[in-house]
């Protein structure tokens, strides 16, 4: 038998939805396959970034369908700018899967939805009980946040017995009645009271049931495990033009990190390497290009989620003819406006504003 508390926190939690919830442009339809992309979007992006993504998105790829037809260039460039690209590449691979086993309808199962590439726990919690009003937890980090301060769980809720006990209360919790907007009502409260610093818990709809606010430490809860350091590494790329000004760009494979992106040819540094000999090295052996790389224009400094980089760019001549382009690697020579109609990283995007401010020539 559900306890007081478990009724009680999910009644409150929804009349607080009901009069406070954000207009979003994915929480005005039921369609599986916007909620699915609202949901990838969101990942590890903050929502005001992802409406114009997820408009112009769906504008594109109207329907699982039209994105199973799609070029994986083409989703990726109108992925461009968000980051964490494998999402895109897996819901494109998704899209074909749905298409091809389950006839281009959305499953209704957890089991099927959790084959699909890219659905994890959470995406299939929120396309079954946001789209098909099914009785299913979405757990995200702003549910874990409340979750732990509701129940004053101070273990770290990146270790294993934390994340199993917070798992449990949040699958016992959902009503039965609206799932959906219960769910979307967690998040809300995370993102908007219940923050990582400073909550604010007199506007908080369940502060009477906090347990944490009780004891005085909700703002230490949730605790953590102590971060490791993000390592830095350094990488080397090189700029080559040809007679009509072209620079020649290369396609990344489709899988690892920027998997299936265009980039400046190059290549992460070894231990003791200096960047032009190591831009060498990389050229040579990824790309069978013998390079004579000029003096350092500039370098940039970039991060991603697990690790920095500063990136030092050479102007580059080559000896001999440029190879063909064969397996994962593709080689292109591309003008600027060409440079506009392919995917690159936030990292290309930054060499790229920073090649007409540098005074030393290129070849």
């Amino acid at each position: 038998m559900p306890s007081n508390r478990d009724t009680e926190i999910p009644r409150l939690l929804l009349d607080w939805y009901k009069k406070n919830k954000r207009d979003l442009p994915w929480r005005k339809t039921r369609d599986p396959y916007r909620t699915w992309v609202a949901e990838v979007l969101l990942q590890q992006t903050r929502v005001d970034t992802v409406i114009p993504y997820y408009e112009r998105f769906l504008k594109r790829f109207p329907d699982v369908r039209a994105l199973a037809r799609a070029r994986v260039d083409d989703v990726l460039k109108a992925w461009e700018g968000l980051g964490y690209y494998s999402r895109a590449r897996q819901l494109h691979e998704a899209a074909g899967v749905v298409v091809k086993k389950f006839g281009g309808t959305i499953p209704e199962e957890m089991e099927d939805l959790r084959k699909l590439p890219g659905v994890g726990a959470y995406t299939a919690g929120a396309i079954l009980s946001i789209a098909f009003g099914r009785r299913f937890a979405a757990v995200d980090g702003n549910v874990i946040r409340v979750i732990a301060r509701l129940f004053a769980i101070e273990d770290p809720v990146d270790g294993s017995t934390a994340k199993n006990r917070i798992g449990a209360i949040a699958e016992r919790l959902v009503p039965a009645s609206e799932p959906g907007h219960y769910n979307q009502a967690l998040m809300d409260l995370g993102s908007g009271i219940c923050t990582p610093r400073s909550p604010a818990c007199p506007a908080c709809p369940l502060a009477a049931a906090c347990r944490a606010r009780k004891k005085g430490n909700q703002e230490s809860i949730p605790a953590k495990k102590k971060a490791a350091a993000v390592p830095h590494r350094e990488a080397a790329v090189a700029v080559i033009r040809n007679d009509r000004g072209e620079i020649l760009l290369v396609k990344r494979p489709g899988r690892g990190l920027l998997g299936g992106l265009w980039s400046f040819p190059g290549g992460f540094l070894k231990e003791g390497d200096a960047p032009s000999a190591g831009l060498r090295r990389s050229l040579r052996e990824e790309l069978a290009l013998k390079a004579i790389p000029g003096r350092e224009m500039f370098s940039v400094e970039h991060g991603y989620s697990h690790f920095s980089v500063t990136v030092h760019v050479f102007p580059c001549r080559i000896r001999g003819a440029i190879p063909d382009s064969g397996g994962d690697v593709q080689l292109r020579w591309v003008g600027i406006t060409g440079i506009s109609r392919l995917a690159v990283s936030r990292l290309e995007k930054k060499i790229l504003k920073a090649l007409p401010s540098c005074k030393k020539p290129l070849p």
